[in-house]
């Protein structure tokens, strides 16, 4: 590893980096933010995604060298101050550390779907639009051992710069993949033998009397509306029980309730 010196923040060699904040926000033609020790080490152990260059403040560099050992030797690891750095972010980077990815070719969903086991534990996404959440998902996914999140078209990017902070890198580890149609996707996992279950406060079956299939697809909607109504008459609904008088939930906390109870692991 040989540290590339940054001393001017408009060095074309680290514009992928300039103003994340805002360019999350518009796009980054097919690349990622990676942010943090950990998540640096899940892009560079990815077998699906790959680090284009790394950008690490000066004084963190001694203490990332089993990291970026991991890194291939083509990947130019950048070195800069705290005060250049912040300049390049555009904010203040407390941690230091940042990667640019490399997202690739898409995976559809049933691409992803033919390559699962036999007792595959899938979750289905509808309508999560924040990165707080989305991150959390994954987190929980990645800790009960989700064979893939899948998700629908109205969902945020779980390669969004905070998504992906939130997530702890689970985002780079768990197989993910997109779908147009909420209706048809059901068909298509009926069909391949799924149980399915949508989560709801108001769900027909407490979820400690759900029967777990061989395959599941547990089905998660955004905070407030839940799921559409259309997708809840489709599919098996369950709960978890509360307090009475209290039927809510944060989606990421009803998502590792759900998810320890149908675990495997």
């Amino acid at each position: 590893m040989n540290p590339i010196r940054i001393d001017d923040p408009q060095d074309p060699r680290v514009a992928a980096y300039l103003d994340i904040r805002e360019r999350d926000l518009a796009g980054r033609q097919g690349r990622f933010i990676a942010e943090g020790k950990v998540v640096l080490g899940m892009l560079l152990s990815s077998s699906r995604f790959e680090a284009e260059s790394i950008l690490v403040l000066e004084n963190r560099l001694p203490g990332l060298a089993d990291t970026l050992r991991m890194a291939r030797s083509d990947v130019p690891v950048y070195v800069a101050t705290g005060e250049i750095m912040d300049r390049i972010a555009g904010f203040h980077m407390h941690r230091g550390i940042l990667a640019i990815g490399r997202k690739g070719a898409a995976t559809s969903a049933d691409a992803l779907l033919a390559t699962l086991p036999a007792t595959a534990l899938v979750v289905v996404l509808v309508g999560i639009a924040n990165h707080d959440n989305m991150g959390s998902i994954f987190r929980n996914a990645a800790a009960f051992g989700v064979d893939a999140v899948l998700l629908d078209r109205t969902c945020c990017d779980p390669l969004y710069r905070k998504a992906i902070r939130v997530s702890v890198g689970a985002a780079l580890k768990v197989p993910f993949a997109s779908f147009p149609d909420a209706a048809a996707f059901t068909v298509m996992l009926d069909g391949q033998g799924y149980g399915q279950f949508a989560l709801s406060p108001r769900g027909q079956t407490d979820i400690r009397d759900a029967r777990h299939p061989g395959r599941l697809a547990l089905y998660l909607g955004t905070e407030g509306e839940g799921l559409p109504p259309a997708l809840l008459e489709r599919l098996q609904t369950v709960r978890i029980g509360m307090a009475e008088g209290f039927d809510s939930l944060n989606v990421a906390a009803a998502s590792a309730i759900a998810l320890h109870h149908f675990s495997r692991r």
